[in-house]
């Protein structure tokens, strides 16, 4: 029987590096990307964004969500 070695891809932020998206909080189709069905953030460790994007992103979200672009609860 065959070893298999299973190797995990290594997720890379998408805010971060060349030709990155750009986090703002006007972009409503990018920010319900990270925003559940039911209106919660969705955690970095699931969308693999960085911890320093992943706060500016939840700040960018708040910030949506204030002015009524995105909803508080789905």
């Amino acid at each position: 029987m065959a070893k298999q070695s299973f190797f995990k891809k290594k997720k890379l932020c998408p805010f971060s590096g060349e030709d990155a998206l750009k986090i703002d909080y006007k972009d409503v189709k990018l920010l319900s990307r990270y925003v559940s069905e039911k209106g919660k953030i969705i955690p970095s460790r699931i969308t693999a964004v960085s911890a320093k994007k992943q706060r500016e992103l939840a700040r960018a979200i708040k910030r949506a969500r204030a002015i009524a672009l995105l909803p508080f609860a789905g």
